[in-house]
């Protein structure tokens, strides 16, 4: 991504003392041919590398940020909670007004359990669906990510996908073997595996607009079926909002689209850009949850006060409604700013957005799942991305992810994005 010596010299360095350089796969860019920037620090709608070049940023620390980097109202209570203590293994003033907002904001969850990451959230609301319904299958959709957990990793997008992993080692094959695959925007699918294995699925998981496939919409009537099906079954709905809670409406996709899950699991922007998770629903069933029931789960940094105050300040924010109207607003010039320079270029292109959300998919047909958006050039995508990175335009390395939107950017920088774009379209085509 960049030329800079100082980049190369600690990016050497980190491959000796990480793998491949970096806490987690995708940020190697190893699927877009270049190394990655150091990131000194971020501020706003920028980072800036230790070189100090500055990139317009849409990657969010990919989706927390929606505010933008070091907001000064979320950075002052970090602040101001770290001078009080940084944990504590008990419960804060904190923690409890952060639950009371989330169960405010989601009418589907009544009681809410944090944790320290996405995957930490799918992974115990799965085995609660399990504990709750005494039975082991699980639905996932192909290129759904919901963490790295072993019985979800099959087929699983984003990270994966980039890295051409469709599976993981490590997963035993038994424990694969209880997460049943459907493609996503396929009711009947799910349908015929109900049918198929009836009385043994616990749940069906899935992003209420997919996110980790790159931005793949819901297609109408698909979350009502799996609503339908499920409480038919006897199985729970989970839906995934680690992505999409409070970035696409203050109450989470759900609460926008009108369907409520059984289970919903959060992260990202609660904790207002630092660690956290959270996984929530109907009180009889997280009441099973220790210590009141027997599915165990713990985490001895859950519930941090930072992140707790962190997430306070943001979601307070997000409680305004015009900033996800100026959010839904900056979408829509970018989006249109896109299409228009892939029209001029001549490159096929398929732009899918959902609020604040959106993928520019390289191919000429339409994207609604897995199978659509494997059809996307990724090499075209790899030199795109090293045309805007050179333009100062900081996008995620993979075409499998989002476009994060964030309240920072304005008008300014979506009109120097779009140039970016034109001039980086033109260069490929």
């Amino acid at each position: 991504m960049t030329d800079s010596s100082r980049s190369r010299e600690l990016f050497a360095l980190a491959q000796e003392l990480m793998p491949g350089g970096v806490s987690s796969p995708v940020r190697a860019c190893h699927a877009v041919g270049i190394d990655p920037p150091v990131i000194a620090y971020g501020q706003g709608a920028r980072v800036v590398d230790v070189d100090g070049k500055a990139y317009i940023d849409y990657v969010c620390a990919y989706g927390p940020l929606i505010l933008g980097h070091a907001h000064p109202d979320v950075a002052s209570v970090i602040a101001a909670a770290a001078e009080r203590g940084t944990a504590f293994g008990a419960t804060s003033e904190l923690e409890i007004e952060l639950a009371r907002l989330i169960c405010e904001a989601i009418p589907s969850v009544e009681m809410v359990r944090f944790v320290s990451s996405g995957t930490e959230a799918t992974m115990s609301a799965i085995r609660l669906a399990r504990g709750f319904t005494g039975r082991d299958k699980v639905i996932k959709f192909e290129g759904g990510y919901h963490g790295h957990v072993d019985g979800l990793l099959a087929q699983a997008g984003s990270g994966q996908a980039t890295l051409s992993l469709p599976d993981s080692l490590g997963v035993p094959a038994s424990f694969a073997a209880e997460t049943l695959l459907a493609p996503y925007n396929d009711s009947v699918a799910v349908a015929a595996l109900f049918g198929h294995h009836e009385g043994a699925i616990a749940a069906v998981i899935v992003e209420p607009i997919a996110g980790n496939m790159g931005v793949v919409p819901s297609a109408a009537g698909f979350l009502e079926s799996l609503r339908e099906i499920t409480a038919c079954h006897g199985a729970l709905l989970i839906f995934d909002e680690v992505i999409t809670g409070f970035r696409l409406h203050y109450g989470g996709a759900q609460t926008l689209l009108g369907i409520e899950p059984d289970l919903t699991c959060l992260g990202k922007i609660i904790g207002g850009g630092l660690p956290v998770g959270a996984y929530g629903g109907r009180r009889e069933i997280m009441e099973m949850v220790a210590p009141l029931g027997p599915v165990y789960q713990a985490g001895t940094l859950s519930g941090n006060p930072l992140a707790m105050a962190a997430g306070i300040v943001t979601l307070g924010k997000l409680r305004d409604p015009e900033v996800h109207q100026r959010l839904e607003i900056s979408s829509v010039h970018l989006e249109d700013g896109l299409r228009r320079a892939a029209q001029e270029a001549e490159v096929p292109v398929r732009i899918n957005r959902a609020g604040s959300l959106l993928t520019m998919f390289f191919t000429g047909h339409p994207v609604t799942d897995f199978a659509s958006a494997k059809r996307s050039d990724t090499d075209r995508y790899a030199a795109y991305f090293r045309e805007m990175s050179n333009r100062g335009v900081f996008l995620a390395p993979s075409q499998f992810e989002a476009i994060f939107v964030s309240a920072a950017l304005t008008n300014d920088d979506i009109a120097a994005t779009i140039e970016a774009v034109t001039n980086s379209l033109q260069a490929i085509r």
